[in-house]
């Protein structure tokens, strides 16, 4: 049985690593919090287990319209993998890891809903790649290192972060951040179009990722997970066929009560009432 203490959800008195937290204020709006305070939210195995866990959850979850992860600790995001963790695992052990970090991250970037990332604090290596992995990325004004570091190690990002930096970037900019190791601002992400907004000095990334969730989460949640399913698969398919893919989605969402509800509420001249049906 889960319960709550201090915003954090303990189950048998343990306090899991990564839990989902509906805003009950802002329907359809849930939060996957990253909670490892001590290590900076650093990927352990155990919070790599409660993060594929609540992915699971939410992702048969027709209620959510909205997903931000974010951290339950305020001015961070995720320092990547454990490295304290990683020192005692074997070659095959660090491997097991690697695909099911893999996996996991798949399943987030695979979610029907959008889903995006409250960057509140570093965002290295592993943590980078959770965020590539969401939909939309919104950086805090004062964060200073969002990178994949991996190569000062003598390894390179391993759940994805040559494949997703490198569709978001361009191959060119995706070299240059992970050959060099280099560290960016907030600014300098959002330069770059690693990040896609940055916060007004003073405010949180979740402040603003709350905002943009609040704007997506007004609209008919049919029609913004269909418009993300054909949006993911542009890349992979030719112009002919990728039209040919919209148009049939389109057609799907012809006889839906809530486009009906979106021409009585323009006759009307009202908001429509959005119920995903």
């Amino acid at each position: 049985m889960l319960k709550r203490l201090g915003g954090r959800l303990f189950t048998r008195g343990y306090a899991r690593q990564a839990f989902l937290e509906p805003l009950p204020t802002h329907p359809g709006i849930t939060c996957l919090s990253l909670n490892r305070p001590e290590a900076r939210n650093a990927i352990s195995q155990a919070l790599l287990k409660e993060l594929r866990e609540s992915l699971e959850t939410v992702q048969a979850d027709a209620s959510v319209r909205v997903l931000i992860l974010r951290s339950s600790t305020p001015g961070a995001f995720c320092a990547g993998a454990d490295l304290v963790e990683r020192r005692t695992m074997s070659p095959a052990q660090v491997g097991d890891f690697l695909t099911r970090l893999r996996g996991a991250l798949g399943l987030l970037e695979a979610l029907p809903m959008p889903t995006i990332s409250a960057i509140d604090g570093p965002a290295l290596g592993g943590g980078l790649e959770l965020g590539l992995a969401c939909d939309l990325r919104v950086a805090a004004f004062g964060v200073e290192k969002i990178g994949l570091p991996e190569t000062n190690l003598g390894i390179i990002p391993g759940a994805g972060g040559t494949q997703r930096a490198a569709r978001l970037l361009g191959q060119n900019k995706a070299k240059d951040l992970i050959f060099t190791g280099r560290l960016l601002s907030a600014q300098e992400a959002l330069a770059w179009g690693l990040v896609d907004y940055v916060s007004d000095s003073g405010t949180t990334a979740f402040d603003k990722a709350l905002v943009l969730a609040e704007m997506i989460a007004r609209n008919a949640p049919l029609a913004v997970r269909a418009a993300k399913h054909v949006i993911s698969r542009s890349e992979d398919l030719p112009l002919e066929t990728g039209l040919d893919f919209e148009r049939a989605a389109y057609n799907l969402l012809i006889p839906t009560k809530d486009r009906l509800e979106a021409l009585e509420a323009f006759k009307q001249k009202r908001r429509p009432v959005f119920k995903g049906e």
